[in-house]
C-alpha cells in the first residue's frame, strides 16, 4: 500500500512568516474518486487558498481507492501555486500503515503532516508537520515537536485562546496554523462506527461511510442533535467558524488559518475567508454568509472561549446590527 508520486516543482522549505494564510486541509469523509477529482480541480483552480493537504487521514481500508489519483492532484495544485502538504492518519493500527508512512518519510520533495506520534517518530529530524491530532497543550511538548525537525504546528482544537497565546510565544521557529472552519474531530477509534450504526463488522463495512458525506448525524435519546460519526471518527455536530477571531489569533502568533472541506461550496467559503483576512468584509457579515453558502448547520466557538465547544460566544461586533 504506497503512493508513487513524482513532483515536477518540488518546495517542502518554511519560512516562518507573519503574512496569514489559508490552508485547505484534507479531507475526511470518503467521498468517490469522481467527486475527489472534481473538488481538488476547483482547488487547484479557483480557490484563494496557499496550502492544500491531501491524503487518508481517518481510515486506511479508504486508501485504494484514491491512490492512483493522488499524484495527479498534487501536480495540478503545484502547477496552481499551493503549497502541498501529505497528511497521513490519525490511528495507524498495523505494519502496512507503517510502511507508508516510511515510503513518504523517504521522498524528499513533499512536506508530510505527522497526525500519530507513530508518524512523528519516523519523520523526526527531517522538515515534517505535527497535526492537530497530536496533543500539544504545553510549551515543552511544543518545542521537543520542533526540536525534532515541526517546522509547522497545527493546535489542537480544544485550546482556549490563553493557551494558543502560550503556545505561539514558545513556537521558535515553527508557524502556527489553527482549523477555523468545519465539524472538528473529537476521537477516533479502532471500532467503526458507521458500520455498527447499519449493523455491519468493520472488515465487511462496505464503506458505508461514503453515505455520509458530511458525516452521520447522531442525536441524543431526546432527539436533540449532539455529533456526527465518520467511520472511525467521532465529530462535532456544530460547524466551528472563526471568522471572528482570525484577527486577535493572528496577533498572537498563528500565520495559518485551516479550512476543513465539506460538500458544500468550498471555493466560496474559502472566498469569504479571504476577504475577511484582507479586511475586505466584516466578520459578522462573512458568517451570515458562510451560514448561506453551507446550508443546514449550526456554528460553535466555544472551546477558543473556554466554554463548552458546541457553544456559540458572542462578541461585540457579532452582535451588531446588520
Amino acid at each position: 500500500m504506497s503512493i508513487s508520486i513524482n513532483l515536477t516543482a518540488p518546495d517542502i522549505s518554511v519560512s516562518p512568516s507573519t503574512a496569514p494564510r489559508l490552508v485547505m486541509g484534507p479531507v475526511l469523509f470518503h467521498w468517490s474518486p469522481e467527486i475527489l477529482r472534481d473538488f481538488y480541480a476547483r482547488i487547484a483552480d479557483e480557490a484563494d487558498v496557499d496550502v492544500v493537504h491531501v491524503g487518508e487521514v481517518v481510515c486506511a481500508k479508504r486508501m485504494p481507492f484514491f491512490n492512483n489519483d493522488w499524484p495527479d492532484i498534487i501536480e495540478r495544485l503545484q502547477r496552481a501555486g499551493k503549497q502541498v502538504v501529505v497528511s497521513t492518519l490519525a490511528l495507524v493500527m498495523g505494519d502496512r500503515e507503517v510502511a507508508l508512512i516510511r515510503d513518504l518519510a523517504d521522498m524528499p520533495d513533499v512536506l508530510i503532516e505527522a497526525n500519530d506520534l507513530s508518524a512523528i517518530g519516523i519523520l523526526g529530524g527531517r522538515p515534517h508537520m505535527v497535526g492537530p491530532y497530536v496533543n500539544i497543550y504545553n510549551e515543552g511538548t511544543l518545542r521537543y515537536m520542533v526540536e525534532r525537525g515541526a517546522v509547522r504546528v497545527a493546535m489542537p482544537w480544544e485550546l482556549p485562546q490563553t493557551s494558543i497565546a502560550s503556545l505561539c510565544k514558545a513556537r521558535g521557529p515553527a508557524e502556527i496554523e489553527m482549523q477555523v472552519f468545519g465539524r472538528v474531530p473529537l476521537a477516533i477509534s479502532a471500532r467503526c462506527y458507521s458500520a455498527r450504526a447499519h449493523g455491519l463488522h468493520k472488515d465487511g463495512c462496505r464503506f458505508v461511510c461514503g453515505d455520509a458525506p458530511d458525516g452521520m448525524n447522531v442525536d441524543t435519546l431526546d432527539g436533540a442533535p449532539f455529533l456526527a460519526v465518520n467511520g472511525l471518527q467521532t465529530l462535532s455536530g456544530t460547524y466551528l467558524e472563526l471568522s471572528d477571531e482570525m484577527a486577535d489569533l493572528h496577533d498572537m502568533g498563528v500565520s495559518l488559518f485551516r479550512l476543513s472541506p465539506h460538500r458544500c461550496d468550498m471555493v466560496a467559503i474559502s472566498a469569504l475567508y479571504r476577504q475577511v483576512l484582507n479586511g475586505e468584509i466584516a466578520p459578522a457579515q462573512a458568517r451570515r454568509h458562510i451560514l448561506d453558502v453551507a446550508g443546514d448547520i449550526s456554528v460553535a466557538n466555544g472551546f477558543l472561549h473556554a466554554i463548552p465547544g458546541a457553544d456559540l460566544y458572542r462578541i461585540p461586533s457579532d452582535l451588531q446590527p446588520e
